[in-house]
């Protein structure tokens, strides 16, 4: 699995352990000798993980990496929609050509299966909804317009070379290890931190459809073991429900006992034909082909993700002034 250490991919990696799987997880090489959010998961589902660091970028590593491997789940990629403006170069390094790499090397290993990461970023502002499969793709971001580039990557290697690839989309996930790049982690350090006397954010009027990560993880193992998925075709997971980023921090400051106010300020919003106002999945497809469905509602997934907040500030594991895990 690419992406293993990430917020995800680490959840994807229990899961998989659980279900009995031999799990080879890819961390990103770093200095630190540290494999992400692989470090935190229990010791014994760790010590079940074969983990090894690399860089998606090296088409050598992924070809000596994969080899040998039934199935691979990709889901390395930069994702941060706001360093995208300012790095876009780097966002085709790893998503585009990163997924290049890893289609190819599967390809020549003779994988059984690959199951690729989109986003529903990819759909842009909703031109309908709910939103299908077959919606118009518009990257109004760096970080989309790369993702519809996998996207076609993925699909251009099911066409010419018959390459078992799925594509899964999920719209926003959300749960325990997400960093504050998005918003529901930003609402929840900021409504329980001593050291935060408001709540700061961008607009509060997008709406999207938010899906737990426990039922992201359970849609990838859904695509792994399911018959007669279309290859190189996506299929949306989202829960079919949108609520706007002010109803999030309602619910949040509900859960929290938070009475911060909340200030918005115009630095944290996107470019004005940036930003996607609204995304709610038609998740049907998945639904229809596989047993999959969404099984965690808002409040109980907020609230779970709320008391894993709440342990790791207990624990000192985030710095006050800025949220960053130690």
């Amino acid at each position: 699995m690419t992406g293993a250490d990430g917020f995800i991919g680490s959840h994807l990696t229990e899961h998989l352990v659980r279900a009995g799987a031999d799990v080879t997880a890819l961390a990103a090489y770093n200095s630190f000798d540290a494999n992400g959010w692989l470090d935190d998961l229990e010791p014994d589902i760790r010590d079940q993980v074969r983990i090894i660091r690399g860089d998606v970028r090296d088409a050598a590593f992924t070809m000596r990496e994969i080899r040998g491997q039934d199935m691979v789940f990709h889901l390395a990629a930069l994702i941060a929609i706001p360093h995208s403006y300012v790095a876009a170069q780097s966002y085709v390094d790893v998503n585009v050509t990163g997924t290049l790499n890893i289609l190819e090397a599967a390809r020549t290993a003779n994988c059984e299966r690959v199951i690729h990461t989109s986003t529903s970023e990819v759909y842009g502002t909703a031109q309908f909804t709910p939103i299908t499969e077959q919606h118009p793709l518009q990257g109004q971001s760096p970080y989309a317009a790369s993702k519809i580039g996998a996207d076609m990557m993925a699909e251009a290697y099911a066409r010419s070379h018959g390459l078992p690839v799925m594509i899964l989309r999920p719209f926003n996930t959300y749960g325990p290890r997400q960093s504050e790049r998005a918003v529901i982690p930003t609402v929840i350090r900021q409504a329980l931190d001593p050291a935060c006397d408001e709540i700061r954010l961008g607009s509060l009027d997008p709406k999207r459809d938010f899906n737990f990560v426990g039922d992201t993880a359970q849609a990838f193992l859904a695509m792994a073991v399911t018959d007669g998925l279309e290859t190189g075709s996506p299929y949306n997971t989202g829960t079919g429900v949108a609520v706007s980023i002010a109803e999030i921090v309602a619910e949040i400051k509900s859960t929290t006992g938070s009475t911060k106010p909340v200030v918005t300020e115009d630095a944290r919003k996107r470019p004005e034909n940036s930003e996607v106002g609204l995304l709610l999945a038609d998740n049907g497809r998945l639904r229809d082909t596989t047993d999959w469905q969404p099984e965690t509602d808002l409040a109980d997934g907020l609230a779970k993700t709320v008391s894993w907040w709440q342990r790791r500030l207990q624990a000192g594991l985030v710095r006050p002034d800025r949220g960053y895990a130690t």
